[in-house]
């Protein structure tokens, strides 16, 4: 867990995940086409890449809200992070946010007996460090600090710096 929670109504990110049974008889990732649009799927590819390499962060707001992404002014996604390819439009960004070099932030799970989508939000002026690791349907509250090399699984408050695999508070 991200960090100790007293409140009771706090809702869970596998909640807010949606669970989509398999397409067929074999893994979920199998015939992921019949899941998403196989065209779009090269173009969000095309575009992420190049938004991977490109040092401009101007340019990068612009492609990655071209997919769907919301994404508020002043973000800065450092080299090579790499933002959802299979539903980009599940991610909002709020306005000042820092994604450190690398960090991944996925909005789908591929798994053996299903798949699961879900929205990511990343609050006001919080920073994602370098190689972290962000799962669906997780919420970053504003001011938060996620450490480098860390793996989000659960709901990370306003104002909290979290750490480690699987990433809880300092």
């Amino acid at each position: 867990m991200a960090a100790d929670r007293s409140d009771d109504d706090t809702e869970d990110r596998r909640e807010r995940v949606q669970r989509h049974p398999r397409p067929h008889v074999r893994t979920s990732l199998g015939r992921w086409y019949q899941i998403r649009n196989p065209l779009q799927v090269m173009v969000n590819y095309a575009v992420i890449l190049l938004c991977r390499i490109s040092p401009s962060l101007a340019l990068k707001r612009v492609l990655l809200r071209r997919l769907g992404v919301t994404i508020g002014e002043g973000v800065a996604f450092g080299l090579e992070a790499t933002p959802d390819v299979f539903w980009p439009e599940l991610i909002t960004i709020e306005d000042d946010v820092i994604i450190g070099y690398d960090a991944t932030i996925l909005c789908h799970e591929f798994l053996r007996e299903e798949y699961r989508t879900g929205e990511v939000r990343i609050g006001e002026g919080a920073m994602i460090g370098a190689s972290a690791i962000i799962l669906p349907g997780v919420e970053i509250g504003e001011g938060a600090q996620v450490s480098a090399n860390s793996l989000v699984t659960e709901d990370v408050p306003p104002e909290t710096t979290v750490t480690g695999v699987p990433a809880t508070a300092e």
